[in-house]
């Protein structure tokens, strides 16, 4: 499971549920029968869908009520328009997207919108629009609206779903270090299994979901939006996004943030490596600062000894939750997946520290809570598309695929390098092995002729790490990179040098000086 997500969704699966009934939900199937799949990465000049805008405040208002920045006088619209499903076919057959655009109210010199994404791929642009209205510096909100739209296979964009909620629990549950030949079997009859039900669900439909249509598709949303210039905050996967849109029209960006950036020089047997190596490295920063409380660490001095121990006791006696109602077990695959999800923001290491000794202590409640948000599984035991979106989309990014055999060569060298991370790393990488879908590889990024893009990285992230966002500051003619010195995924707005940095760009488009270092 390759998730680069930047943000945690605004609100829970609750916000999903009102806003399917508010705009009705489309299949695929309901969009078209048989929709080719686009192979071109040449920009098309399809006939632009006005956006269709409706008042959703009543509905979002009650949802945000209570949480830091609620108190902001905002208005939300929820929107609908829709694009192209093959852009060889601009005037062939579409398929709709969601949006939600929230506005401060008494906007000074408003400066249009600004367009994000959270990550992913398969987070939601509009829960991303909702959350950053009530986080975002106010300096911000005063000149822009925020723009979120599901990309195409996401959220309420016509949903790719082809990963039945029992597929998702076994995955999620499964050995997370397959070493043996027999855990190691049991992986890729997995991975094969979810393929397979994928392309029989979605036929050739299934390579419709990438990267470079999305893309694609913000152009499309930046005219119906009318504005001149696209000005975009991505996250995570969001850069990669970002950035294919900046190669593909390097003339319309007036501004464009990119932060966490993914690398997009690596293979992906390096780019899996590297964050191996990089969530190890989280871990032991966690570690530390766990060691270094005052109360005392609930782990004790060495917490990766205890880590070690627990998974080795849910092996063969999985944790239950104090959960009413709840009947599943922390297995090893649970516990690890809540302590990746908690790697990403270093607000969520007291949850992880307090959850693993709950779950030495026979509670798992709190594991199950972090690993439930990363996977997208909802209060009621059903799952949000995050998983089924974020493989497809992935896999049909890429033309690459590693061999059987290479993998489990891979397996045996991590496992020993990386002891938490390396072998769930390495047996990721058969997953887009068998994908059966049409792909469309990402286009290398130059982006020659754009504006400044601002690029971020951070020294300590254990997701997307700092050589990712120097490598693509290198590669785009007019990026500026610019680091932190912190921990955890994504830095805007958490620290006050990166946050005047990036306003003063998005606002005044006075980009900092390349190489700028900010403190932890």
């Amino acid at each position: 499971m390759r998730l680069h997500r930047g943000l945690p969704a605004a609100a829970s699966g609750l916000l999903l549920a009102l806003l399917l009934v508010l705009t009705g939900c489309t299949s695929f199937g309901e969009t078209t029968e048989e929709p080719a799949a686009s192979t071109s990465t040449a920009p098309a000049e399809p006939e632009v869908a006005p956006i269709e805008w409706t008042d959703c405040d009543a509905q979002i208002q009650p949802l945000v009520e209570g949480q830091p920045g609620s108190e902001r006088d905002i208005a939300f619209e929820c929107g609908r328009t829709d694009v192209p499903i093959s852009y060889d076919e601009p005037g062939g057959a579409t398929l709709p997207l969601f949006l939600v655009r929230a506005s401060l109210a008494g906007q000074t010199d408003p400066l249009g919108s600004l367009m994000v994404n959270p990550g992913g791929p398969g987070g939601s642009g509009a829960d991303a629009a909702i959350g950053l209205a009530l986080t975002l510096p106010e300096d911000v909100l005063r000149r822009f609206d925020v723009v979120g739209f599901d990309p195409r296979g996401v959220g309420l964009s016509t949903p790719v779903e082809c990963i039945p909620k029992e597929l998702k629990d076994r995955a999620i549950a499964a050995e997370p270090r397959p070493t043996t030949e027999e855990q190691l079997d049991d992986v890729f009859a997995l991975s094969s299994e979810i393929a397979e039900g994928c392309a029989e669900e979605y036929g050739e439909a299934l390579g419709t979901f990438n990267t470079v249509d999305t893309a694609r598709d913000m152009e499309q949303l930046r005219q119906a939006l009318g504005e001149e210039q696209l000005t975009y905050l991505g996250y995570s996967y969001g850069t990669t996004l970002g950035s294919t849109y900046a190669e593909l029209y390097p003339g319309r960006v007036r501004a464009m943030v990119l932060d966490a950036a993914v690398d997009p020089d690596v293979d992906a047997v390096a780019d899996a490596e590297a964050r191996a190596a990089a969530f190890e490295a989280g871990f032991d920063a966690f570690a530390e600062n766990c060691r270094g409380l005052v109360a005392g660490c609930p782990l004790g001095d060495d917490p990766r000894l205890f880590l070690e121990e627990l998974l080795a006791q849910t092996q063969t006696t999985p944790v239950p939750s104090s959960e009413e109602g709840e009947t599943r077990q922390a297995t090893p695959g649970v516990i690890l997946t809540a302590v990746q999800a908690a790697l990403y923001d270093t607000a969520s290491w007291p949850q992880l520290a307090q959850g693993l000794a709950a779950a030495r202590n026979g509670d798992a409640r709190l594991l199950f809570s972090l690993a439930d948000d990363y996977s997208g599984r909802l209060e009621d035991g059903t799952y949000s598309n995050l998983l089924d979106a974020n493989v497809a989309i992935n896999c049909a990014d890429t033309e690459e695929t590693v061999p059987e055999e290479r993998v489990r060569e891979l397996v045996g060298e991590w496992s020993a390098r990386y002891p938490l991370f390396g072998a769930g790393a390495a047996a990721g990488l058969f997953t887009c092995s068998v994908w059966d879908a049409e792909r469309t590889p990402m286009p290398e990024r130059d982006a020659e002729g754009s504006a400044p893009i601002l690029v971020i990285g951070n020294a300590g992230d254990p997701v997307t790490p700092l050589p990712g966002a120097v490598d693509l500051a290198e590669d785009l003619d007019s990026g500026v990179l610019l680091t932190w010195q912190g921990q955890g995924h994504t830095a805007y707005p958490k620290t006050e040098c990166v946050t005047a940095a990036v306003n003063a760009y998005l606002i005044d488009l006075v980009a900092p000086v390349d190489g700028l270092t900010c403190p932890a």
